[in-house]
């Protein structure tokens, strides 16, 4: 196993940040196996998902909708809604796999690995690469 932590600043608003480059100039040279992604934080997550057309807007409006901001949250300290946070990971989980074929990640021609985070009050993650050799 090959392992690679990106420190990435995330700054201080929701985001999500494709990491996808990263990720393919991780496997670059590898041969057949698999790219497990991992972001070893309560309050955030990965996805798969198309960016640049939208939808990393429309999956921050969503989570919006489904998580909102406010003081509903039991967990409560932090920024104003600061627990949705720790919610969010139940819907977007703090892992992704991906193939990949002779060093090169098998993803559909609009997916993109992207870490998603919400969270106001920690704009510095990590997110632990590590390659896994078929053989």
């Amino acid at each position: 196993m090959e392992t690679l932590v990106l420190d990435l600043a995330t700054g201080s608003a929701q985001t999500v940040l494709d990491l996808t480059p990263r990720c393919r100039s991780f496997v670059e040279g590898f041969d057949d196996g698999l790219l497990h992604v991992f972001v070893p934080h309560a309050t955030a997550g990965l996805a798969i998902i198309e960016t640049g057309a939208g939808s990393d807007d429309d999956l921050l409006s969503a989570l919006g909708d489904l998580l909102p901001a406010d003081d509903r949250w039991r967990h409560a300290h932090g920024s104003r809604g600061h627990g949705r946070s720790h919610v969010m990971p139940a819907l977007i989980p703090p892992y992704a796999t991906v193939p990949v074929l002779a060093g090169r990640l098998a993803l559909g021609t609009w997916q993109s690995i992207c870490l998603v985070d919400l969270n106001l009050d920690n704009p510095q993650r990590q997110v632990r690469l590590s390659f896994l050799c078929a053989d």
